[in-house]
C-alpha cells in the first residue's frame, strides 16, 4: 500500500484511512454528511495526490494527444483544460483524462490513480511519434480545494487574482510561497473552486498554509467518501464504475468530448455507433419510494424484466433521496420513464431524470 506525501497528517487528523487504487487514502474525518456539506456550502480540501500526472513534449505531442484522445486537442491555448476519455480498440474507455496545455510543446496528462501503470503503457504503445514522455506520478502531491468560498479563503496565498481563472483554465504560478506551481479551476465536485499541483517536498507547506488562510471561511479536511457523493449529484461518470474498458464514449453520454473532425483511436465504429444508435444508455436515475440505490443492484422495467445495472448510487446529502446512475436498454432511457431498483428482494420505484441531481 502507497503513501501520499500527506498521509501521516491525515492520520494525526484523526481520518478514517482507507486502501483505495493502491493508496492509503483519508475516507473520512467527521462524517460525509457533514464534510459534504462544507465543500457545497462553503470550502474543504482533498487530498487527491494519488492520481498521476505525465508531461508530454515535443514538436509532435499535439499529435500525440489527438490520435489517442476523443476530444479536439488542438482547440486548446496555453493556460487551458480539457477534459477528454482516451477510447481502446474495442468500444470501450481505457481512462477519462485532463489535459492541461503548458506550452506549445508541452502538456500535461492528468489520470486516474488506479490507471497509471495502464495508460502510460497505452499512450507509450501509440507513440511512433517520438514525443518525449514523463511521468512525474511519484514526485506530485495535488490537493483539491472545493467550495464557493474556496477563491475568497485563497487568495492571500498568491499574487494572481483567483477569481479571474476561469473554468478548465489554469495558472502557474506562487502559491502558499511556493514558486511555479499550477492553481487549476478545475475539481470533481459542481461547487467550484481549484487543483493545485506541487512537488512532493512542498505539499505540507501548502497544506498548513491553506488551512491557516481558509480558518476563517471554516475550511476543513474532506475525505474520498464526500468526494464521491459530491461528483455523483453532478452525475460525473468515475471511471471503473460508471465507465470501463466495456462502455462506449457514446453509451456513457460522453459524445460531446468526442470529436470527429479528426482521426483517432477507434473512431470509425465510434462514429458508426454515434450514427446508428447504440442499444443501452448511461442514464440517472432519482428513487420515487424510499431505497439507497447500490452499485452492481439490478434495474427493472414496470413489467420486472431485468433492463440494466446500476454503476453508482447513494443517499443524496443535498437532496435526501437516493440517486443514481446506471446502464439500461434504449427504450427505458427516456428523461420520466419509470425503473424500479432490485433493492435486496424488492423492487424499489424510481425514474430517469436529467442531470445534474443538484442544481445548486
Amino acid at each position: 500500500m502507497k503513501n501520499t506525501a500527506l498521509t501521516h497528517v491525515h492520520e494525526a487528523l484523526g481520518a478514517k484511512m482507507v486502501p483505495f487504487a493502491g493508496y492509503n487514502m483519508p475516507v473520512q474525518y467527521e462524517g460525509v454528511n457533514a464534510e459534504h456539506e462544507t465543500v457545497r456550502n462553503g470550502v474543504g480540501v482533498f487530498d487527491v495526490s494519488h492520481m498521476g500526472e505525465f508531461f508530454l513534449k515535443g514538436e509532435n505531442a499535439l499529435a500525440l494527444i489527438q490520435k489517442i484522445t476523443t476530444n479536439d486537442a488542438s482547440k486548446l491555448v496555453p493556460g487551458k483544460a480539457q477534459y477528454t476519455c482516451m477510447p481502446n480498440n474495442d468500444g470501450g474507455i481505457v481512462d477519462d483524462l485532463i489535459i492541461y496545455m503548458i506550452s506549445e510543446t508541452e502538456y500535461m496528462l492528468v489520470v486516474n490513480a488506479s490507471n497509471i501503470e495502464k495508460d502510460w503503457n497505452w499512450i507509450s504503445k501509440h507513440n511512433d511519434l517520438n514525443v518525449e514522455m514523463e511521468n512525474r506520478s511519484e514526485d506530485w502531491s495535488l490537493l483539491a480545494i472545493q467550495g464557493p468560498k474556496a477563491a475568497e479563503a485563497m487568495q492571500s496565498l498568491t499574487s494572481v487574482d483567483l477569481s479571474a481563472i476561469k473554468f478548465y483554465t489554469f495558472e502557474i504560478t506562487d502559491f502558499a510561497s511556493i514558486p511555479n506551481v499550477v492553481v487549476s479551476a478545475t475539481g470533481y465536485t459542481g461547487s467550484g473552486g481549484f487543483e493545485v499541483y506541487v512537488k512532493n517536498e512542498d505539499v505540507e507547506q501548502l497544506w498548513n498554509k491553506v488551512f491557516e488562510a481558509g480558518a476563517n471561511w471554516g475550511i476543513k479536511p474532506i475525505g474520498l467518501a464526500a468526494r464521491d457523493t459530491l461528483r455523483l449529484e453532478m452525475g460525473y461518470c468515475l471511471y471503473g464504475n460508471d465507465i470501463d474498458d466495456t462502455t462506449s464514449p457514446i453509451e456513457a453520454g460522453l459524445g460531446w468530448i468526442t470529436k470527429f473532425t479528426k482521426d483517432f483511436v477507434n473512431a470509425e465504429a465510434i462514429k458508426q455507433q454515434k450514427e446508428e444508435g447504440v442499444t443501452r444508455k448511461l442514464v440517472a436515475f432519482e428513487m420515487t419510494e424510499k431505497g439507497i440505490p447500490r452499485k452492481d443492484y439490478e434495474i427493472v422495467d414496470t413489467e420486472g424484466l431485468v433492463i440494466g445495472n446500476v454503476t453508482s448510487g447513494t443517499m443524496s446529502p443535498s437532496l435526501g433521496i437516493g440517486i443514481g446512475l446506471g446502464y439500461v436498454t434504449i427504450e427505458n432511457s427516456k428523461v420520466d420513464s419509470e425503473i424500479k431498483i432490485q433493492i435486496r428482494k424488492k423492487q424499489v420505484a424510481a425514474k430517469v431524470v436529467k442531470l445534474p441531481f443538484y442544481k445548486g
